[in-house]
Parts: C-alpha cells; sequence; structure tokens
C-alpha cells in the first residue's frame, strides 16, 4: 500500500522525501547536471574571444556614434558564431583531428603555407587588441604607465598559460571566471545607464545602416565578434573530452557541447549587446563621440560615477587578460597543425607583444589599432569558414557527421554574406566614402 501511495504521488509530482521512487529520480537528474557540468568549458574558452578588448573598441564606437542603430549587428553575428563554433565542434569531435590537421591531410603543402601565413596574421590582430586591451585596463585602474602595464600584462598571460601544465580544465575554470567578471561588469553597467529599451528592442532585429562610416564599424563588429582563431582553436579545445569514439559516444558529446555552445555563446551576445546599449544610453544621448578607451573610462565617471567607470576598467583588464591567453593557445594549434612547427609558447609571446609595444612606445592611438585589427579579423574570416565546409561535407572523414546539403547552404550564405561585406568596405575605403 505504501508503494502504491508512493507511485500515485510520483505521478501527480506531489511526492515527499520518503517516496521510494523519488530519490532514484533526483539521483538521475543530479547525474545528468554532473554529467553535463563535464563537458562545460571548450565553449566558454572560445567565447572569451568573442568579448575580447576589439569588441569593446566597436562596439562603444558604434554605439557613441549611432546610437542603438548597429545592435542588430550584434544579433546576426552571434547566430554566425554559434553555427560556425558547432561545425568546428562537430569536426573535431567526429574525426578525432583539429581543423589546421584536417587541412594539413587534404591540401596540399604549398596551400598549407599560405593558410598558415594568414591564419597567423589573424592571430597577430587578435593578439594586438587582446594585449592592448589587458594595457589598457591596467592603467585605466591603477593608472600605471602604458609601457610597463604592457609588460605586466605579458607577465600575468604568461601565467594564465602556464596553468595548461596542470589541465585545460584548470585554464577553463580560470578563464570562465573572468568571462563572470566581465559579466557582472557589464550587467551592472546597463543597470545604470537606464538605456530606452523600445529603441533597443526595435535596433536589435531592424537592419540600418545609416552611413559608409557605419558599415566600417559594422565590418569591424563582425570581425570582433566572429573571430577565424578560435574556430580553429574549438575544434582542438573537444579532443580531450573525446573518450568514447563510438559513433554513439560521438553523438553524445556533440549534444553536450551544443548545450555548452549555446550558454556560452548567449552570454557572449549579452555582453556585446550590453557593450553597444552601454555606450548608445550614456554617450550618444549625452553628444559624446567616444575616439579613444581613456574617453569612454573618464567620461563614464561624471555621467554615471566612479563604480561605473571601475567596472568598465575591470572588464576590459579581465577581457583582455583572458582573450589573450586564449589567443596563445589558438596560435599553438595554428603553427603545430599547418605545418608542424612548434614554437616554444614564451618566444610566441614576445613575438606578438612586439606589434602592441611599438603601438604604445610611438603613441598610436589604441582605439584606432583596436578597430583596424577587427576589420583586418573580418577579410581574414572566410578562409577557415570555406576550409571547414571543404572538409565538413566529405563523409570519408566526417562519416554521418558530414555536413547535409542543408547545413552545407547555411555556411555558404554565411561565407557569401562575409565577403560581400568586406567588399563593400574595400569600395568605400578606396573610394574615401568610408
Amino acid at each position: 500500500m505504501a508503494n502504491e501511495i508512493g507511485v500515485i504521488d510520483a505521478g501527480l509530482g506531489g511526492v515527499t522525501g520518503s517516496s521510494p521512487l523519488y530519490r532514484p529520480r533526483t539521483k538521475h537528474k543530479k547525474g545528468k547536471v554532473r554529467q553535463l557540468l563535464g563537458f562545460l568549458g571548450p565553449a566558454f574558452v572560445v567565447s572569451v574571444a568573442y568579448i575580447d578588448p576589439g569588441n569593446f573598441a566597436t562596439n562603444i564606437s558604434g554605439g557613441s556614434k549611432f546610437n542603438y542603430a548597429l545592435i542588430w549587428v550584434i544579433l546576426f553575428s552571434n547566430l554566425m558564431a554559434i553555427f560556425l563554433q558547432t561545425m568546428s565542434a562537430k569536426l573535431g569531435i567526429a574525426t578525432g583531428r583539429n581543423l589546421p590537421e584536417l587541412c594539413a591531410q587534404v591540401f596540399p603543402k604549398p596551400v598549407n603555407w599560405f593558410f598558415w601565413i594568414v591564419a597567423e596574421i589573424g592571430a597577430m590582430a587578435t593578439d594586438l587588441a587582446e594585449f592592448l586591451g589587458g594595457t589598457l585596463g591596467l592603467n585605466l585602474l591603477f593608472h600605471i604607465p602604458m609601457l610597463y602595464a604592457g609588460l605586466l600584462t605579458g607577465l600575468l598571460t604568461y601565467l594564465i598559460c602556464y596553468m595548461e601544465k596542470y589541465g585545460q580544465k584548470l585554464v577553463e575554470i580560470i578563464i570562465t571566471a573572468l568571462l563572470g567578471v566581465i559579466s557582472v561588469s557589464y550587467l551592472f553597467e546597463i543597470f545604470l545607464a537606464k538605456p530606452d529599451w523600445a529603441q533597443v528592442g526595435i535596433h536589435t532585429f531592424v537592419p540600418t545602416l545609416p552611413n559608409g562610416e557605419a558599415v566600417t564599424i559594422a565590418v569591424g563588429m563582425l570581425g570582433a565578434t566572429v573571430m577565424p582563431h578560435v574556430i580553429y582553436l574549438h575544434s582542438q579545445l573537444v579532443q580531450c573530452r573525446c573518450r568514447d569514439t563510438t559513433p554513439e559516444g560521438k553523438r553524445h558529446h556533440l549534444k553536450m557541447e551544443k548545450i555548452d555552445i549555446s550558454i556560452a555563446m548567449n552570454i557572449a551576445f549579452f555582453v556585446n549587446a550590453a557593450m553597444v546599449i552601454v555606450s548608445a544610453a550614456v554617450f550618444h544621448r549625452n553628444g559624446i563621440v567616444v575616439e579613444n578607451m581613456q574617453d569612454a573610462h573618464k567620461s563614464l565617471e561624471p555621467l554615471l560615477g566612479s563604480l561605473s567607470s571601475g567596472a568598465f576598467g575591470i572588464a576590459l583588464l579581465a577581457s583582455g587578460l583572458s582573450s589573450s591567453a586564449v589567443g596563445t593557445m589558438a596560435g599553438q594549434t595554428i603553427m603545430k597543425g599547418f605545418v608542424n612547427i612548434s614554437i616554444p609558447v614564451n618566444l610566441r609571446r614576445l613575438i606578438t607583444m612586439l606589434p602592441a609595444l611599438i603601438i604604445i612606445a610611438v603613441g598610436i592611438n589604441p582605439m584606432d589599432a583596436l578597430v583596424l585589427s577587427q576589420v583586418a579579423l573580418s577579410f581574414i574570416l572566410p578562409i577557415p569558414i570555406l576550409q571547414m565546409l571543404s572538409i565538413a561535407k566529405r563523409k570519408d572523414l566526417m562519416g554521418e557527421f558530414a555536413n547535409t546539403k542543408r547545413v552545407q547552404f547555411l555556411g555558404t550564405v554565411i561565407a557569401g554574406i562575409v565577403i560581400c561585406l568586406n567588399a563593400v568596405l574595400l569600395y568605400l575605403t578606396f573610394t574615401g566614402k568610408a
């Protein structure tokens, strides 16, 4: 009789802790949550690249100059990012190899050398943005001279990368914690900014490009949001979780990774959108056009208070440090995969520090350097997309995970959009209309 009551209670959902059927279900749910947590991580590492200091530059510029008009670019870029990162993860899970390694297998050696050079240029542009962001964060928060702040950024980045010695999971935890700092900082900012939510809603879904300069900023936003180097990296990060290589195990792994991607990429979307919204609500509303990060930091204090400007500096510092570490990890994957070159991390870190230190020493506006680096990334972006599409459709490599015609079509459309936007940007640049 007691068992029957327990069954009835379980069916109605009004069970007590004493029900014999309740505890196993609770344990089952806990087991599922624990299993999911075991798979979370790779997409969170990748998502940091989608909210790196380059995003700060393009999003703040876009918001201060064009109000809420470019929020739709963030939404569409994020949808592209989810699609591309899912394909990258699927490729890594299905084959047990990363994208650069598969390119080395599929394409001729001279072509792979070209791919490597282009990918390294992209990684250098990325490192420039990330390194400058960390340097600016230290400068704004602690008033450390830029050159010394740059050296300290290099040291802190090295320490984060060094943690990989103790396992990828530890690096994932550190970077996810920094992602949390960025998210909380901008949640605080958006609360203080009091934006016009009706305008936010309209411009999230209605595309507008007010003029040629808006096209330049929009393409920069795309380059800052959909990052070439983490398309390569994601296919590598999933490898440490590829324990069950049966078709069923791979399907389960891909299912878990899709959840990982959905959570992480939507957090990145919130942060990017918040950057534009705060910039529009604070700077554009007060007639302030932000030309550099220092202006953004200084202007926030009289408009929103010292806590707001502090939150901005903390977010920028966390973004610079975390994304710089991710850039280093991506660079190693690119070098090792395409041409089987393994350069020590310390040497590579020194090489990639030099452009940023030169910019700091010469006195070039870091904001301009950040925006231009993101435009450069947007031009490089079609190459890894086309590489993925050419490999992911092959059943001899992907098996049952090969792209369907519908997925191939969507990927081709995304590559076409990126190429067309870049063609428009070239026209506007060379005709002087940008």
